[in-house]
């Protein structure tokens, strides 16, 4: 019970284990702004226990053997996308774009606009996963890209994620702000100090990446065409097939860009 507020109840959220301060700040924070601009008492609520959830899983990983080889990949592709983002736009706003962090739908977001980044490797480099029916929906953007990235695993041979996240973060050191916030993105995203030995070795090295524009005959499924009953679809893509979709990068950070 709240003693200060009649009828009310307290939700205390206490951290046991003070080595885990840094990500239990990020956490606070997180889940303060999540519901900072909710109404009703049952929204927060709710917001709280699915942002609870997030963070339990985040702490597991804190506990376990870092990020998954997928993780790792995926996260690399994200990272090459906001490096190039970043390059001539304004750092904040570039940041909070990069929702992916937040397991929102798609891996950047802004307004009327979203790009999807898909990182590919190995004999289906040219398949790419899509993880919902709303993933490739452009029905409620303006625009809708996907970023593919195709990259060669080697040891010690390209650019490792500590490396990438170490030339994103030395691109921000005159700007402390954006810093902290690019930082904490990627505690969010399951990457922390105690597991970078893990990530040294593997490499990516860069073999095609290519933007897409979905609309149209785009080989994609929409929300409305799902008939009633039917959830958790997931699908791939052959990104070889949807030539006719290509853009420039050029263009695509015409249609984004971040001042």
């Amino acid at each position: 019970s709240d003693s200060s507020l009649p009828n009310n109840n307290l939700l205390v959220v206490k951290l046991l284990h003070y080595q885990s301060r840094d990500v239990f700040a990020v956490m606070c924070e997180n889940m303060v702004q999540s519901v900072l601009s909710l109404c009703s008492e049952k929204q927060v609520v709710r917001t709280i226990i699915d942002q609870l959830e997030k963070w339990k899983g985040l702490f597991e990983k804190l506990k376990g053997e870092g990020l998954t080889p997928s993780e790792q990949q995926g996260l690399f592709g994200e990272l090459h996308f906001l490096q190039k983002y970043l390059d001539g736009h304004d750092a904040i706003t570039v940041l909070n774009t990069w929702v992916g962090t937040d397991r929102d739908v798609r891996d950047f977001q802004y307004a009327n606009w979203a790009v999807e980044v898909k990182t590919t490797s190995g004999n289906n480099h040219q398949k790419v996963s899509i993880s919902s029916e709303r993933q490739l929906d452009e029905s409620l953007l303006d625009n809708l890209f996907l970023f593919h990235l195709s990259v060669e695993i080697a040891k010690k041979n390209g650019e490792s994620l500590n490396a990438k996240i170490n030339a994103i973060r030395e691109s921000l050191q005159d700007n402390v702000l954006a810093l902290n916030v690019f930082n904490n993105k990627l505690l969010e995203v399951g990457y922390f100090e105690k597991h970078i030995q893990l990530y040294d070795e593997k490499c990516y090295m860069i073999r095609d990446e290519n933007y897409y524009k979905i609309e149209g005959d785009f080989p994609r499924i929409r929300e409305k065409e799902i008939r009633d009953g039917v959830g958790d679809v997931k699908y791939s893509i052959i990104v070889s097939m949807c030539n006719e979709y290509l853009i420039t990068e050029s263009s695509l950070f015409n249609i984004i860009k971040a001042k």
